[in-house]
């Protein structure tokens, strides 16, 4: 018998993470910081509809910047990060009250433009639309 890849199913994704998020009343969110919040190669990209979905979520999760860059250029990030008024939590490590430790950073979601950022913005849009939103 053959077993289905039950998170290839889009539907099962999302219920998944609306499953977790109302078990917690949070998310923890990763997000890419080149090419996902920040022009990094100045291609006159904006990112500013991946950018006001995290602002929007903003009380709903604790975020992670999820980035290949190093160390040194940390301050960096965090300072253009503030100027765009995006929240951070932390630069590539897990979220304090996370009980265990591993070599991957852990997220409930990850918004990359490297790792399919159009169904997790939607997720992440949908999500808030029908369970935040109208609890507010």
């Amino acid at each position: 018998m053959m077993m289905k890849d039950e998170f290839l199913n889009l539907e099962n994704s999302y219920n998944r993470l609306k499953k977790e998020y109302m078990e917690h009343g949070k998310l923890i969110i990763a997000y890419d910081f080149d090419s996902t919040v920040f022009d990094y190669h100045n291609t006159g990209s904006s990112y500013e509809m991946v950018r006001e979905l995290i602002r929007k979520w903003k009380n709903h999760a604790y975020f992670i910047v999820f980035t290949s860059s190093e160390s040194d250029r940390f301050d960096e990030i965090r300072k253009i990060l503030d100027e765009l008024n995006l929240p951070y939590d932390g630069i590539n490590e897990d979220a304090p009250f996370i009980p265990f430790k591993g070599r991957k950073v852990y997220y409930n979601i990850l918004l990359d433009d490297r790792a399919g950022l159009a169904q997790t913005y939607g997720e992440l849009n949908r999500l808030y639309d029908e369970v935040i939103k109208p609890n507010k």
